[in-house]
């Protein structure tokens, strides 16, 4: 059986928590660039952002605009699925 290892990312919450997620998937809409990440059963749709050099994640707060993102991003992987 094969092992299906992901790369993790480590989150600093709000309040300082730490959080590790698991990157399902990296992908660019609009000229913009998102991550899907996934803990246990919370998965996040985060924006990437760059700033002196830096990578952030920035969450995704508009419902319709997300959920538009993920369809996107579905209809796509659909078209194209993985070996």
């Amino acid at each position: 059986m094969p092992i299906n290892v992901r790369d993790t990312i480590t989150i600093v919450d709000e309040n300082g928590i730490e959080k590790e997620y698991f990157i399902e998937a990296l992908f660019e809409a609009d000229g913009k660039d998102y991550a899907l990440i996934r803990k246990d059963d919370e998965s996040l749709l985060m924006k990437i952002e760059e700033e002196n050099d830096e990578q952030y994640l920035v969450g995704v707060d508009n419902a319709s605009v997300s959920q538009s993102l993920l369809d996107a991003y579905q209809i796509a992987v659909e078209a194209n699925p993985a070996d």
